[in-house]
């Protein structure tokens, strides 16, 4: 859960030096959107970002140039029907979906505001608001089963508040895709009490009188009631690690939050998937491989991480190294996901590759493991849904046997079907060309 932050505090939403803040008070709107749509037409022509921009929205900028082929776009809808039903049944979030009624309901009936939760993944899951208000909002794709993460999407506050794990307020030319520039919106993510981990976000997008202190005080407010109500109801692990995705990872420890080093996060990863322990030597080759580091090096990482750990230091014991609390991991929970049949929740909860920068020789293994299991089993579900998430994923994007089975498990009256054909043809080409030279 996020911390209190000091009203001194820069980051306190009231701060006027808060950089998660789009405006500070008194700042003119109109002068302040046509300086930055100036400064956007420049960046996207390919000239250098004027400094003038907030740091977090050209970080934000950068990552989206990356990922998009152009700035003006519709984000794509990525669920429909049935399968958004059973995602919105199944999500953490439908649990307190009442309580965000109850505090952002109100706001978004006034018909000037909308009231809209994502999952994890950016897949917005509901969207709410005066029936006016989401008309406009159709036309750039603003609707439940739209994917509004910054690769789909550009930079927009519910894509970049989950791209940087926190409260973030854009404001209208803020906006990368130039279809959402007369936006406004305000988002706060959303974590699972026990485990800390990402559930989705929480957001209010409406016009510019948004720019405001008032609504990144209200949607954290909002996410840090949502996470206290779903504490009152947890029942589950007093200790979690959270591995997919992250070079460094989070541990959670009878309610604290821990980011840990690289190679505390690899230890304890090891320690996790071989709840038998290990010993020195068996630890030592899966960290070092074949060079030649002393046992001590060993011992003293395992001092430190005690050390880092504080009260939850009791975690790891010797001879052999093991865990001695029951430590939840994410990958874990991937694997029961696959192992129960659920192949769609295993992808939603499959953030990425096991702490993807490690070298370590035994993590590369379960990192290897996971990810071909997972994707062995997208290939012979035929499912299109599940297919879709995993083509649609940075490490799905380049695969061209994901990008042909999706194409042939989709009906021909699909609606996105040319678009899957376009891109398994390019694919296609592209491997031919590589093999060529």
């Amino acid at each position: 859960m996020a911390e209190a932050v000091n009203p001194n505090h820069p980051n306190h939403p009231n701060h006027p030096n808060n950089p998660w803040l789009a405006m500070a008070s008194g700042t003119d709107p109109a002068e302040r959107s046509r300086r930055v749509r100036d400064a956007h037409a420049a960046f996207v022509a390919g000239g250098p970002l004027d400094p003038r921009v907030r740091p977090v929205v050209a970080a934000s900028w950068r990552r989206s140039a990356a990922a998009l082929p152009m700035a003006e776009f519709t984000a794509p809808v990525e669920l429909s029907d049935a399968a958004l039903e059973s995602h919105r049944r199944a999500h953490p979030l439908a649990r307190v979906m009442p309580l965000f009624r109850e505090l952002l309901g109100s706001i978004a009936e006034d018909g000037a505001h909308l009231l809209a939760v994502c999952d994890a993944a950016g897949r917005m899951l509901w969207v709410e608001g005066h029936q006016g208000v989401r008309r406009r909002a159709e036309g750039m794709n603003f609707v439940p089963g739209a994917r509004w993460d910054e690769r789909h999407a550009g930079t927009n506050a519910p894509g970049t508040a989950l791209a940087l794990d926190n409260a973030v307020q854009i404001f209208a030319t803020e906006h990368y895709n130039r279809r959402v520039q007369p936006w406004t919106c305000a988002a706060a993510p959303v974590h699972d009490p026990r485990t800390g981990w990402l559930l989705g976000a929480v957001d209010i997008t409406g016009g510019d009188h948004l720019a405001g202190p008032h609504s990144l005080a209200l949607v954290r407010a909002t996410a840090r009631a949502a996470e206290a109500q779903l504490a009152t109801d947890a029942i589950g692990p007093r200790h979690a690690l959270a591995l997919l995705g992250r070079n460094e990872a989070l541990l959670v420890a009878d309610g604290r939050r821990l980011r840990l080093s690289g190679r505390h996060s690899e230890i304890l990863a090891l320690l996790a998937g071989h709840p038998d322990g290990l010993t020195g030597d068996q630890l030592m080759s899966a960290l070092y491989g074949e060079r030649p580091v002393p046992m001590v090096t060993l011992r003293a990482e395992l001092c430190r991480l005690r050390r880092a750990v504080g009260a939850a230091g009791d975690l790891v014991a010797s001879r052999p190294y093991r865990l001695q609390v029951a430590l939840e991991t994410d990958a874990a929970e991937v694997e029961r996901k696959v192992a129960a049949g659920d192949l769609r929740a295993a992808l939603r909860a499959y953030n990425g590759p096991l702490l993807p920068r490690s070298e370590a020789p035994g993590v590369r293994r379960m990192r290897a493991l996971l990810e071909d299991r997972l994707r062995r089993t997208v290939l012979s579900s035929g499912d299109a849904a599940a297919l879709q998430l995993w083509a649609e994923s940075p490490w799905g994007e380049a695969d061209l046997e994901v990008w042909e089975r999706l194409l042939a498990a989709l009906p021909e009256s699909a609606a996105h079907r040319g678009t899957v054909a376009g891109r398994a043809q390019r694919l296609r080409e592209t491997y031919a060309q590589n093999k060529g030279n």
